[in-house]
Order: structure tokens, then sequence, then C-alpha cells
């Protein structure tokens, strides 16, 4: 139904073929909903970054920022996000890569996290059991080092904000008396709890399907035990919400003190079914409606107006009030948690006996957020925005195309409806209001969902006469449709589990993770140290915000850049990415492949695809071994040219 090689030109142009035969393609009633849809693609292939041997992981920051762990640059708090989003890609290696790097040193506990959920609900997608049930001593192993964040006397988590990725909350700006907030103000918190429920379950669920009975009781036990103390202790009635304790006293704040307002955190345990479905605590959702608490004209705030602290800035990059803002969490919209409370509102939609949130409200507040990432014409997602009018806070060069949130889930997961599911069956929801509503759609497709083994599409037509297909709510798997009914409404049918294709692992031999250590960059110009390393970092994006690559002089009109391996190794083939912005960088006008035999430089007779920019350049040869790799460039006239990668297989 939808040409999958022309939407991909027209939406990622000379990089198509990275999309084409990976992502599911969406269209609908909404041309900003679907623009943001690939956008979010984008986003997801730009952090991407090869690793190497240790294959692709996940980061959330394009370029490197001081707390992330090195060598690898990963950062642990976006990676339920990250699994999210990529457990509906079809190429299953960008995922699987992750999870393993991750339960292999890459988690290093610096924020908290909920990993061992999405890696469960990673597996409801693809339905790869050894794929899931191979990391099962690894999750627990992490989840018993959480021990040293449980007050055993509550029977609670509790966490410092600025671990929990979310500095300057109520919490952290009242331990100090109002003064600072950028570290301290432990607490229990909603967020941390609901992500050790969550990880709990994860794991007895996974313990289970590797048929270890014992320690799926013992984790469903934690999961539940600690479900019956959260909403005991945690659910404030005079506030209606859940909320912070404080879990240490200061000279402003006692212990198992209450913090004095709401803040948007409290919804992030509906994302992951913690709450019951009881009208005393679904009752918390009408204040995310309500303009002057949590829902912001123009996005959801994470602490209401009436708190006396609320958008104070206290944080600055630079000399104080002169610098540029730095995050904070006392009101400002961010994308993380707007993602983590419409995933709980979904469920509420879903599942949930109530009457406070409608499905009107999903599609009005998935539109707010969509217009978030919208810069003028322009998409580029920031890390936090005013909540009055949608403008980006911080500003920071780091903080373009940031990818600490998801998207992709929220059309599949709510607007399409698509519920995965561990039994051998689908079950299809779509979150959109009737027709007539202001927020309604007339119509939806999205195909080429990868689900059990198999491709899965639905497709909504109010009237039958945008797809001529006959009105209502279609399901196809495998390109023969299932099921189908006149109107909106949940849909279920069976399908059986077939094997996961196996997953391919080329491995990228010139990737530099330390600096000065092997393989080792060189150019004719553009010799600093960083332009050089950044042309084989493992990280390909084209955006021009924020560059990426070697980059060298406009003159000479012929260029090289070489890469010592410092030791042989057999290649037969290049990946080339090219970066041009129709100013001063454009892709070079031809180039050749050269190898290194001892002691000279002599070309390799190459099948090469001519060069082309934003997008990737193939060459191929027949396999050599060598110690040195050099590209030879013919610049074209008064332009500079930047190699955002060199990947050579």
């Amino acid at each position: 139904m939808l040409d999958n090689h022309r939407i991909a030109v027209e939406r990622f142009g000379n990089d198509a073929p990275w999309y084409e035969n990976r992502i599911p393609f969406f269209e609908s009633a909404d041309p900003r909903i679907d623009a943001v849809y690939y956008y979010r693609w984008s986003l997801f292939r730009a952090h991407q970054r090869d690793l190497g041997e240790r294959g692709f992981i996940s980061t959330e920051f394009l370029d490197d920022v001081s707390w992330q762990l090195e060598p690898w640059a990963s950062l642990n708090d976006a990676t339920g996000f990250h699994i999210a989003e990529g457990r509906w890609l079809r190429d299953r290696r960008y995922a699987d890569d992750y999870i393993a790097h991750m339960y292999d040193g890459g988690n290093d506990r610096h924020f908290t996290d909920y990993m061992a959920d999405s890696v469960w609900g990673r597996y409801l997608v693809d339905g790869d059991r050894p794929g899931v049930t191979r990391h099962l001593a690894a999750m627990r192993r992490l989840y018993d080092q959480w021990d040293d964040h449980f007050d055993r006397d509550k029977g609670l988590y509790w966490v410092e904000p600025l671990a929990d990725a979310t500095e300057y909350t109520i919490s952290s700006i009242d331990a100090s008396g109002g003064l600072d907030g950028f570290g301290g103000g432990q607490a229990f918190r909603p967020s941390i709890n609901g992500y050790m429920f969550a990880n709990a379950r994860g794991i007895a669920n996974i313990a289970r399907l590797a048929g270890d009975d014992g320690v799926a009781e013992t984790f469903d036990r934690r999961a539940d035990t600690l479900k019956t103390t959260f909403q005991r202790d945690m659910w404030n009635p005079a506030l209606r919400h859940f909320i912070d304790r404080h879990q240490r006293t200061t000279p402003y704040v006692t212990y198992w003190q209450p913090i004095r307002g709401r803040e948007l955190v409290g919804y992030v345990p509906w994302a992951f079914d913690m709450i019951d479905d009881d009208p005393k605590y679904t009752a918390a959702w009408s204040h995310v409606l309500a303009p002057d608490e949590l829902g912001g004209p123009a996005g959801m705030r994470t602490v209401e107006p009436s708190y006396e602290h609320y958008m104070r800035q206290y944080r600055y990059e630079g000399a104080l009030a002169g610098g540029l803002r730095e995050c904070q969490w006392n009101g400002p919209v961010w994308p993380f948690q707007t993602t983590q409370v419409l995933l709980g509102m979904a469920n509420v939609l879903d599942h949930y006996r109530q009457s406070v949130v409608t499905r009107s409200d999903y599609m009005r507040l998935l539109r707010q957020y969509t217009q978030l990432h919208y810069q003028g014409s322009l998409l580029d997602l920031e890390e936090d925005y005013f909540p009055d009018t949608g403008r980006p806070l911080v500003g920071l060069a780091r903080s373009h195309h940031y990818f600490h949130s998801g998207y992709v889930d929220l059309i599949l997961g709510g607007l399409v409806g698509i519920r995965p599911s561990a039994d051998d069956a689908l079950e299809v929801n779509p979150l959109l209001p009737a027709t007539g509503d202001p927020q309604a759609l007339g119509w939806f497709r999205v195909q080429d969902v990868p689900y059990h083994g198999h491709r899965v599409a639905v497709t909504w037509d109010t009237d039958g006469r945008h797809y001529g297909r006959g009105a209502g709510l279609a399901i196809e798997v495998d390109g023969e449709e299932v099921a189908r009914r006149a109107t909106l409404g949940r849909m279920r049918v069976p399908v059986t589990r077939s094997d996961t294709p196996p997953i391919v692992r080329p491995i990228d031999r010139s990737v530099q993770l330390v600096r000065d250590r092997f393989p080792k960059g060189s150019a004719s110009t553009g010799t600093n140290p960083e332009n050089l390393h950044d042309a084989i970092d493992g990280r390909v994006w084209f955006f021009p915000q924020l560059g990426n690559g070697w980059s060298s002089d406009p003159t000479p009109a012929q260029q090289w850049y070489a890469i010592d391996f410092g030791k042989p190794v057999a290649l037969a083939r290049a990946e080339l990415a090219f970066f041009a912005d129709g100013g001063r960088f454009a892709a070079p006008s031809a180039y050749r492949m050269q190898a290194w035999n001892g002691r000279d430089w002599y070309d390799l007779a190459a099948t090469a695809d001519a060069p082309i920019a934003n997008g990737i350049t193939h060459a191929r040869w027949t396999p050599v071994t060598t110690s040195r790799i050099r590209i030879l460039f013919d610049q074209r006239a008064n332009r500079a040219m930047r190699l955002v990668e060199a990947k050579l297989f």
C-alpha cells in the first residue's frame, strides 16, 4: 500500500537505503505527525555509535559529554527509550548489540534506569527467546546492586534527583533551602520505585521464560511488595498525586517528609502498569489536563506554577546569568518525561476503567509533543522547553537532536495501538477518538512492522475512500488481511510465532575508541587530533547543527585521509560518509582507495560507487591484508570536504 522506496527517498534523500529495509513505514492524515515520525528514525540512526567488535550502542548526546561512560560514550538513563524505539526495527542488530553491551560493562549505574523491563518489551515484539534469556544472570546482578538505594525500614527505593537524571526538583531545591538543588535532595521517588518494580517484573517474566520458576517467584514477590508499599505510602491524599518523600534530613527538610507540590514524575509508575485500577489514583490524571497545574500551553510542566521556585533559573553554562541556561526540572517541559507520561496515559486508556482522560486528550498531548520537535520549519529536538511558549530553554550545542525520549513507540503502541504480547497473538487498539472529534484522524497506515517473525500492517480508513479497501480498521500479517472491523476498537488475532532471522554482524575495523591508540587517522590538511578522530569515531550523522567528521581545508584540490591499524588487517570493502551543506562543504568529485604494502602505497582495484553527499558511498575490492589504508580525494572547486566517517570491513 505504501511505496517504501519513494517515501525513504523523499524523507531521507541519499541516506534512504539505511531506512528502506529496516523501519516500519507510516502515514496518516496529519502531515506533522508523519514528518516527526520519520525525523525520529533519523534521530535513532544518528545516535547509533559503532564500537567495532562490541557492536552498536545508542547514545544520548550526538557528541561527547563529560559524564558519559568512557570510552564508549554510553549513558544508562536513556536506555529504556532507546530499546523501546529500536525494538520496532526489522534489523535486530542495533537493539541486540546495545543490550549485550550494557550488560557487559556498559551500565555503571550512573543513573537510574528500567533496562530489564525494556529488554522484556523488546522480546514482546521480536519473540527471540534465546536473545532475552541469555542476559538473565546479568539482570539479576544489576538489580541486586540497587540494594544500596533501598531503605529496608520503609521498603522503598530512594535516589538523589541528579542520579535520576532530574536535577533541580522540588526535593533537591527544598533540601537546600531554595539556594540550589543541582545535587542533594535524596528522596523516595515515583521514578526509581516505578523502575525497580518494572525491572523486577521483567526479570520474573524472563526467568519464567527460561524455566527458572524459583527466580520468577522471588522477583514476582519483590514487585508485588514494592507495588503495595508504594501505593500505600507515596500517595498524597491532599494533593491527589504520587509524590516524593525526603530521604535525608537537612536544616530545611526532614526524613520521610512529603514534598510540597505536584511533579510530573508522579505519573511515571503508570508507564509500567504499577498502579491499581482505582478511581482514587486515576483522579491524579486531572492535574496534567489542568492549565494552571501540570498542563502547560506548550507542553507538560515538570512542576506546577504554584511551587515557590517554579522556573527559577539556578544554573548557567558560563558566567552566571550572562551564560546560557542549564538543565533544570522545576517547571520546564522535558521530552524525556513527556514520553513517560504519554506511555502511562496510553496504558490508562487501553485497560483502565476511568473517565478522567480521553483518547482526545492523548492525541492533543501527542500533537503538543509533536510540535516541540519543530523550530520554525526545522526539525530539531532539544533537551527542554519553556512550557508557555515551547521555545527551547537550554540552547547549548550538545542539546541539538537529543535522544532521551521516545516517539516511534508512542505512534506504534499508542496512536496505532499495537499492544505486543508474549502469547501467540497480536492485539491492536488504536488510541484515536471517534470521527468528528477535533483530534480524530481520518486515516492512517503502518506497514512492515516486525512482530514474532512476521511483518504486520495496520490500516484505519474512516469511510474507505482514502485507501479504497473498505471502511474501518484492518490488520494484515505477511501481506494477507486477517481481521477487519468497521469502527475503531480492540482487535486480537492469532499470530503463530516464527523464527526471527539471524543477525548479521560485519565488524568495522577502523573505529578509534581511545584517542592516540590504534587505529589512528592522519590527513593532508585539518590535522587537529580531534578533527582526525571524528572520521573514525563510529558515528554517522548529517545534521548541520552539530558537525562531525574530518573537515579538510578547501585547498589544495587533492587531499587524503589515512588510517593506520597498527597491525595487519584483512579488508575487502569500505563505507564512506560525506557531508554537504550547499555551501562550505561538498562531496568530492572522485576518490581512490589505496593500501600500504610495507614500502609504498598502491591503488586497490576497487569497484567504487560515485561519491554521494549525506549518504553512504560503497567501495569493494578483492580482499587484502594491510596495516594501512589511504583514501585520495579530488575536491570540488572552492569547497572543503567533510568525511563524516570512514568504515572499513
